[in-house]
């Protein structure tokens, strides 16, 4: 899971461990300071990989493009098929 600055928190962290999700998520500076503040009692840092959160920015940009369509952004369509075809219509005219 990569997610922002937002989804850091011990019981987010310790949820995604407890299931065995890797997770991609920068801490805050507070969270950070708090660390550093408590010494070896802080514990260590948790992993972040920096080239997947750099990668996160394409997959956001995507669903901006998308949501720029009323129909997908308030999901005008009453069945998954509509929406799907919306979904795939929205795509091309953006890949074009």
């Amino acid at each position: 899971m990569i997610a922002d600055k937002g989804y850091s928190s011990r019981a987010i962290r310790s949820y995604l461990r407890r299931r065995r999700i890797p997770a991609t998520i920068p801490e805050r500076r507070d969270q950070r300071a708090n660390r550093l503040r408590r010494g070896r009692a802080g514990g260590r840092p948790p992993t972040f990989d920096r080239a997947a959160y750099k990668r996160r920015n394409v997959v956001e940009r995507c669903f901006n493009r998308l949501k720029q369509f009323r129909a997908i952004a308030t999901r005008f369509d009453k069945t998954a098929t509509s929406y799907q075809g919306m979904l795939d219509l929205a795509t091309l005219l953006t890949w074009l």
